[in-house]
């Protein structure tokens, strides 16, 4: 680990070091080595979406699972079954081997179910347990650590904003617990997740907000300020890998977005501009990661879409086309084996 540089460097500024070979990553006076080790576990790093809603009049619920191999572009499969037809799912979780999903939407009532699947093996999801009350959201992003998952819910039964965070250890099964609450009640916010810190970003209620909330993961508690967003915004998409958080795409209070916005979770602050994520303008997208790849599938505005587009997480740029799920729609669960989080 290299001494504090004699030049200013600002904070979250990335280098490779030429003798290591290795990326690294500058905070708190000191540069450390950046996590980017691809896994190899059974295929590699793998990313889902599960469930989808679409409005083409009336709304439409899906228990599709659908599969991508985030290293190679190309189409998502069919990889089996969730337990429930779902849309508007509240919250998801993974570790390297098992893919958690929350709550959600099943028609006119809003549901508790929480399921699982193995990333490794092609098969229906089964019953993990239940929520502490029944829960949506607009789609989530995976957030928690290799043990334990973090749900942050958009509405209660009936659609109240909630500032409810809920826990599960997942490699047990089991209701979930009762975290803490965030810094205010919200809904359309999504999370990611460091191996230490979850982030709770955006939002409304009932106007847009910059809020960004942190919690420690392994412990439980009220969520703190962890800074702003550059521009009020929700409905984005949000994911990472363990050193970097992304924001990307949603609805700001003039349009629907390909904005992109990063923050480092080692660092509290303001989220800083990082190109975009998106082909084109999405709102209700949920995303997925490798250490290198940010992956966002689906979305809105109109009747949903089924586009996937990644882009590297290290540098800025823009979204790139990577192939399509199986089916139309948004406000899906997104999961991988490889997420910062891990």
């Amino acid at each position: 680990m290299a001494l504090k540089p004699p030049v200013e460097v600002p904070q979250g500024a990335i280098r490779l070091n030429t003798d290591s070979q290795k990326l690294e990553f500058f905070a708190q006076d000191q540069w450390w080595e950046m996590a980017t080790d691809v896994p190899t576990l059974n295929g590699g790093a793998r990313g889902f979406w599960a469930g989808a809603g679409r409005n083409d009049g009336s709304w439409h619920e899906s228990n599709v699972i659908n599969m991508i191999t985030i290293p190679t572009a190309g189409n998502a499969t069919d990889f089996g079954d969730l337990t429930q037809d779902v849309r508007e799912i509240g919250g998801s979780a993974a570790s390297r081997t098992r893919a958690i999903r929350a709550g959600g939407n099943i028609g006119p009532a809003h549901t508790d179910t929480i399921d699982y699947f193995t990333m490794a093996q092609q098969a229906n999801a089964i019953d993990f347990g239940n929520l502490t009350a029944q829960f949506l959201g607009f789609g989530a992003s995976v957030a928690g650590s290799e043990t334990r998952g973090i749900f942050s819910f958009s509405y209660d039964n009936p659609r109240g904003n909630t500032d409810t965070i809920e826990y599960v250890t997942i490699a047990s099964t089991g209701n979930s617990n009762d975290f803490g609450n965030l810094t205010t009640a919200r809904h359309t916010q999504q999370s990611s997740s460091s191996p230490t810190r979850t982030l709770i970003w955006g939002g409304m209620n009932p106007s847009r907000l910059t809020r960004i909330d942190y919690i420690t993961t392994a412990t439980t508690g009220n969520a703190q300020d962890f800074g702003d967003l550059m521009i009020a915004q929700s409905r984005a998409g949000v994911t990472g890998n363990s050193t970097r958080g992304i924001f990307g795409g949603g609805e700001d209070p003039s349009a629907v977005t390909t904005r992109a916005q990063k923050v480092e979770y080692a660092t509290l602050g303001n989220a800083t501009e990082f190109g975009s994520v998106l082909s084109k303008n999405v709102e209700y997208a949920s995303a997925c990661s490798s250490p290198i790849r940010g992956v966002w599938g689906g979305g809105s505005p109109g009747a949903g879409n089924n586009v996937i587009t990644y882009r590297t997480i290290a540098t800025s740029g823009t979204g790139v086309d990577f192939g399509d799920l199986t089916n139309v729609g948004q406000s899906r669960a997104a999961m991988s084996n490889a997420h910062g989080g891990l």
